[in-house]
């Protein structure tokens, strides 16, 4: 596979919000940047063009992004893949990538399929399913100045929390 270091760690839950109170309060994580029904582009799910509503909380703990995730419609989807309606559990890590079409490439020629594909914003990104070599998938974003400043965003929201503080919004 390949050599890159994964950057975050996101779990699939029924309540992005239910989620972070317990990723705050057990585990210290947080503030969590929250971003309900993320808009999605040029989205293909295994092969056919898809529709995808989630929402997702975004936080820190440590050096990597801890994100919650929660599917906001009953579509089939990479989420879906490995969690029903009501379960949750680790979906994937995800690491970038500097050139996300050869990244892709590199995974398949290693056996595994890219099962999603979109872009939010000017962010590409996909789902490699890696499930029966990691027993998770891998998202690969493609490595840019808006993903970097995403990720910096939100390291700095956890370096400058108030005690007990759960959630955090975007500065103005």
């Amino acid at each position: 596979m390949t050599d890159r270091a994964f950057v975050q760690l996101a779990y699939f839950v029924p309540d992005i919000h239910a989620a972070a109170e317990y990723w705050a309060a057990q585990r210290g994580a947080g503030p969590f940047l929250v971003m309900e029904n993320i808009p999605l582009d040029n989205a293909v799910y295994r092969g056919n063009d898809a529709r995808l509503d989630h929402s997702s909380a975004y936080g820190q703990l440590g050096d990597v992004m801890i994100e919650l995730v929660q599917q906001n419609d009953p579509g089939p989807s990479a989420f879906r893949d490995m969690y029903d309606e009501g379960e949750q559990g680790l979906h994937h890590m995800a690491q970038f990538a500097q050139n996300l079409e050869e990244e892709i490439n590199r995974y398949q020629s290693e056996g595994f399929e890219c099962c999603f594909q979109a872009s939010a914003g000017e962010v590409g990104f996909a789902f490699i399913d890696t499930r029966s070599a990691l027993g998770h998938m891998v998202e690969l974003y493609q490595d840019c100045e808006a993903i970097r400043g995403f990720y910096d965003l939100v390291r700095n929201l956890s370096t400058n929390k108030t005690p007990g503080q759960i959630f955090s919004h975007l500065p103005e």
